[in-house]
């Protein structure tokens, strides 16, 4: 069994991070710079740093500060936000960043993904699908930071991004995303029946037991975790040590926390 990753997703607007509740009631949690370098000392495997008005008004991403983030960061990096061609991927990974993270460009262009694995390699390629139930009860994935319904079935989209070349799936449960209540386990399953390469699995967790049971039922690769740090007295370290009470594999991090 791999070693399990911590890996908490932090959305950029402007230069301040947000958080909210399905992809809306959005609020200010912190500025960037700071945030970084707090995770940069506590026992996180890696960092999501996504933007998500840069799809929704056309809006590039600030090269300048995703420098200074890479400054300040000691494991790895990844950057989305309107990533559409290799031209300006390169320039994220030019500036520190170690992975892209492309969502809504692939589903203009699925052939951008076959591009920039071919052009970085695999492994700098992290797919993001964003899930929402429809009225029916079944999945949907959405596109410019959950406005759009693509009427495309997640399972489908996630096996043509990795036959495309994506290394990893961040996979978002919009249902789910900011409650605390809890991943979406289902989704998370089938997600991982369709694929080989690595899944992230963000949505939902509110304390250390939702990551934990979610590892246990599905073995997915990563719990990616957003406003349990945010909003709890829950820290990394405290998701590590659980995760190791029950017999869960992960890299072994030093904290001065």
């Amino acid at each position: 069994m791999l070693k399990k990753r911590i890996i908490p997703i932090l959305l950029w607007k402007d230069t301040g991070l947000i958080k909210g509740k399905n992809f809306n009631s959005w609020r200010r949690v912190g500025s960037v710079l700071p945030v970084v370098r707090v995770y940069n000392m506590r026992d996180v495997d890696e960092l999501i740093l996504l933007n998500i008005e840069s799809t929704l008004n056309n809006k590039p991403l600030d090269l300048e500060l995703i420098k200074e983030v890479s400054k300040s960061c000691s494991v790895p990096l990844t950057v989305g936000g309107g990533i559409n061609s290799i031209k300006f991927a390169s320039k994220i990974l030019s500036e520190g960043a170690d992975k892209i993270s492309i969502n809504t460009a692939a589903y203009n262009n699925l052939n951008l993904i076959k591009e920039l694995s071919n052009e970085f390699g695999r492994q700098c390629i992290v797919a993001s699908i964003d899930v929402k139930k429809n009225y029916t009860g079944d999945y949907s994935c959405h596109s410019h930071s959950g406005t759009i319904d693509t009427k495309i079935c997640p399972y489908d989209w996630a096996k043509k991004l990795e036959d495309n070349g994506a290394g990893e799936i961040l996979i978002t449960s919009i249902d789910n995303e900011g409650m605390m209540n809890g991943y979406d386990t289902d989704l998370v399953k089938k997600i991982m029946d369709q694929v080989k390469i690595p899944v992230i699995a963000s949505g939902g967790a509110g304390e250390y037991s939702h990551a934990t049971q979610l590892i246990k039922k599905t073995d997915v690769s990563a719990v990616a975790v957003s406003s349990m740090f945010h909003f709890t007295e829950l820290t990394p370290s405290g998701l590590r040590k659980d995760l190791e009470l029950n017999n869960i594999m992960v890299r072994k991090k030093v904290s001065i926390f």
